[in-house]
């Protein structure tokens, strides 16, 4: 199986949701006689979490008809599976997020006793459902240890650059012990290895997207790699090394490990011989996104950013990147730190935030041909620049 040590969550403030059900629709809905009445003054225990029904005036009624936590049955190592299907999540607006919450404790609090398996299937998130990062943080503080001590695994199934990079920037308030529990699934057939497939009741979206995901194995039109680990590899490798970033590598050794990364298979670089391997990746990774880390959106705020005072540019860089969509923001605040570990050890690097300016401006922002027009190309590394500058201002 293809997995890969994420970031997780520890026991401070982190993002650590990942729940699962299920129940029919309304529409499709047969009701079952109402054997068991749920006092509301206990609405996050005594359900049966894993029956497919509960009745109309149950307290969990309104979240659990939306069949986004399931319990699945074992795993093929005899631990009981919570799924949570990111997809059945409706619009932020219609569903009570804390009552969710409730709803996934008290289905866990049933097997928290025993060795048990979470999978996240993450397809289908998006801005409209996608809970807050707050409600995030307030959930895993409702996950004491009692929960986190007997989960064996959590599979997070079609991870996308947001969510590996969301779990990277929580690193460094969660355990590594339970970080080393997290697994990255690429596909569904790898799944088999831990759980039949065929007993989880996969959302048919999730199987569609899987399918095209399949469909479309060639390693030009991959979806690329997710910046944070390559980041890791080139701070711990290579950041003492001197013109890192301005040194080119082996381009077969680059398209070899590219087409790895991009095939879900497991790459690790600190065995590679080039130390400007990870480095040349990176850039790579930013440059052939389909749209600039720092958005199209952003382009003529960049190019005339040199007109805005020197006392005000920290107040509007802050502004403009927290316009991003969350998942630019993320990716850019952690590469920007990242960018600043380099800086600080610029006396034998001699990657100063200058010249590190000149190696990522043009590959955090182009036009919309595609090209940089010469005019352009300062005021980009200018602004660039000031971003590293200015980075324990502006991300704060």
């Amino acid at each position: 199986m293809s997995s890969e040590l994420l970031v997780d969550v520890g026991d401070d403030p982190a993002t650590a949701q990942l729940g699962q059900l299920k129940l029919a629709t309304i529409e499709d809905q047969q009701w079952p006689p109402d054997e068991s009445f749920l006092s509301k003054s206990d609405v996050s225990q005594q359900f049966d979490a894993s029956s497919p029904h509960l009745p109309w005036d149950h307290p969990f009624y309104d979240i659990a008809r939306h069949q986004i936590i399931e319990v699945a049955g074992d795993d093929n190592f005899g631990r009981k599976v919570i799924v949570f299907n990111a997809c059945r999540m409706p619009p932020q607006h219609q569903l009570d997020h804390h009552k969710l919450l409730m709803y996934l404790k008290g289905t866990l609090d049933q097997y928290v006793e025993s060795d048990y398996t979470l999978i996240y299937f993450h397809h289908g998130l998006t801005s409209e459902n996608k809970p807050s990062l707050g409600w995030l943080r307030d959930a895993y503080r409702e996950f004491d240890r009692k929960y986190k001590k007997n989960i064996k695994a959590l599979y997070i199934v079609h991870p996308t650059m947001f969510i590996k990079t969301l779990l990277i920037l929580f690193k460094p308030i969660i355990s590594f012990k339970f970080g080393r529990k997290i697994n990255y699934v690429s596909y569904l057939s790898e799944l088999e290895d831990v759980v039949k497939c065929d007993q989880l009741l996969i959302p048919t979206r999730v199987r569609e997207y899987d399918n095209k995901l399949r469909a479309s194995l060639k390693p030009s039109t991959q979806p690329p790699v997710s910046p944070p680990h390559i980041a890791d590899c080139v701070l711990s490798l290579a950041i003492a090394i001197e013109g890192i970033f301005r040194r080119s590598a082996n381009v077969t050794l680059v398209k070899e490990v590219q087409q790895k990364y991009n095939s879900g298979e497991t790459v690790n670089l600190r065995e590679m011989e080039d130390v400007h391997l990870a480095a040349v990746i990176l850039k790579k990774f930013l440059r052939e996104l389909p749209e600039p880390l720092l958005t199209y959106t952003l382009y003529n705020d960049i190019v005339n950013f040199a007109s805005v005072s020197s006392e005000s540019q920290a107040t509007v860089m802050k502004t403009l990147v927290e316009s991003l969509p969350e998942e630019n923001y993320a990716s850019l605040r952690y590469l920007i730190t990242f960018l600043a570990q380099v800086s600080a050890n610029s006396e034998v690097n001699k990657m100063t935030n200058s010249n590190l300016a000149v190696v990522f401006g043009p590959n955090l922002l182009w036009g919309r041909d595609n090209a940089m027009s010469l005019s352009a190309i300062g005021p980009i590394n200018n602004f660039t620049r000031t971003l590293l500058d200015q980075q324990h201002l502006v991300f704060v």
